[in-house]
């Protein structure tokens, strides 16, 4: 049992103010004000349930099951939700477990997570899903949503079995890190996605466009000498999946969204009723092209870091609503694939652990209230995945503690995730997760690390 008092509790569309929220049994008994143990005759000691038994006058500990946190100056919000990460197992486990993935997200703030399946083997059936959640749950730390492949082994020529996919536990279909090039295929994916009830989850990329670039297009890329992709390679792919949803009314999710055209593409198909959402990342909203610097390989990713027009619509998007989602799109890699030259490194950085945290900054600019922001990263991406989440009695308890001014200095080397491709170590960074709780039991408690 947990009692969690005085924070400021924000659920937007619930809760918006100062509540205490009850927690029996892994499931939300009760949030409103100044809320009480419900058993009077016990003593609290140090947050634990402690009872007289009979005429002993020595106090002795029963089981542990009140422990009262004190929330005050915290922001007590649902359980934040990653669409979108990259956990290697099964097949690189050198990079990433689902264990370490895990406690990257519930040490980020994240209880829940959606795993991309590009894995070794590819998530294309039953066997691979239901191995990742009994992963899971061993991990006991975040909630994985594994996400099956669209097409059989990624490969873009037949569809995986959705039907299979989804009775295993899959809540969305995408070959991310791949697109699906063939448009008749993409066609056959929303029909076929559509009548299981599954999200096509879609990554934009003109293949041909892209050609063998490596950053993007423009003028920092000329001048070290490095293959450009432009940004149509991107919108382009946007253009025609929004074509495709509009055509077969299935619902689709665009990933990772870096440039103007695309967050364009998207606010036009929305005002036109189109049942198309989008996310971006972290990255796109913070850094641009000059992050590479000097060949620095943990700013290599795809879609590339774009130009300061860019950063600046990804953020014009998600302030007015084009863009529903911040994922991480968490991609973890070693030394082995980072460490070496430009054009040869892999694409792909780690965010769990950072995301919050830059996140706020929309904040503190004003881009976002703190409830759009939950929004963005807890509401909506349950909403598109169709889970039973968000504070209310009766729901499973998975609550994110967050302290808007604790400031600390990213440090790599102290992540919980298995690799260290970062671009952000060593910035300085203002507000971050201090306590995560997924199914009532704390799994991350930032005073006892």
């Amino acid at each position: 049992m947990l009692l969690i008092k005085h924070g400021r509790l924000i659920d937007p569309g619930r809760w918006d103010g100062i509540y205490d929220i009850l927690i029996e049994h892994g499931k939300i008994a009760d949030i409103a004000p100044n809320l009480e143990p419900r058993t009077p005759n016990d003593k609290q000691v140090r947050g634990m349930r402690y009872e007289v038994r009979g005429d002993s006058p020595n106090l002795e500990p029963r089981t542990p099951n009140l422990t009262t946190i004190n929330a005050s100056g915290k922001i007590v919000v649902p359980g934040l939700i990653d669409m979108h990460v990259h956990f290697r197992e099964p097949g690189e486990e050198y990079k990433e477990t689902i264990e370490t993935g895990c406690l990257a997200a519930v040490h980020g703030g994240f209880t829940a997570v959606c795993t991309m399946p590009n894995t070794k083997p590819v998530n294309d059936n039953r066997q691979v899903t239901e191995y990742i959640l009994r992963k899971a749950y061993e991990a006991k730390a975040a909630r994985v949503y594994p996400v099956g492949a669209i097409s059989k082994g990624l490969e873009g020529n037949a569809l995986s079995e959705y039907g299979e996919l989804k009775s295993a536990g899959a809540v969305a279909v995408s070959d991310d890190g791949k697109p699906v090039t063939n448009s008749r295929l993409m066609r056959k994916a929303l029909e076929y996605a559509k009548g299981f009830g599954l999200l096509v989850i879609s990554h934009c990329e003109d293949l041909e466009l892209a050609g063998n670039g490596v950053m993007n297009e423009g003028v920092y890329g000329t001048r070290l000498g490095l293959a450009g992709i432009p940004n149509a390679a991107e919108s382009v792919m946007v253009m025609r999946d929004i074509a495709l949803c509009e055509l077969t009314r299935a619902r689709l999710h665009i990933a990772h969204v870096s440039t103007a055209e695309s967050v364009a593409a998207i606010r036009e198909a929305k005002k036109r009723g189109a049942a198309v959402t989008a996310e971006t990342a972290p990255h796109y909203f913070t850094l641009t092209e000059a992050a590479v610097g000097e060949y620095d390989t943990h700013a290599k990713m795809n879609p590339p870091l774009r130009s300061e027009r860019d950063r600046e619509a990804v953020i014009e998007g998600l302030a007015d609503g084009t863009l529903d989602v911040i994922a991480t799109d968490h991609a973890p890699h070693s030394s082995l694939e980072k460490d070496v030259e430009f054009d040869r490194a892999a694409n792909g950085i780690i965010g769990l652990e950072t995301s919050l945290s830059l996140s706020l900054q929309l904040v503190e600019k004003g881009v976002l209230t703190l409830p759009e922001l939950i929004e963005k990263m807890s509401l909506n991406p349950a909403r598109i995945l169709g889970l039973d989440k968000g504070l209310k009695k009766g729901s499973p308890a998975d609550i994110t503690l967050i302290d808007p001014e604790r400031s600390y200095i990213v440090n790599a080397e102290t992540f919980r995730s298995r690799s260290r491709n970062t671009p952000f170590n060593g910035m300085q960074l203002k507000g971050c997760a201090v306590m995560t709780i997924v199914d009532g039991n704390i799994v991350f408690d930032i005073e006892k690390q």
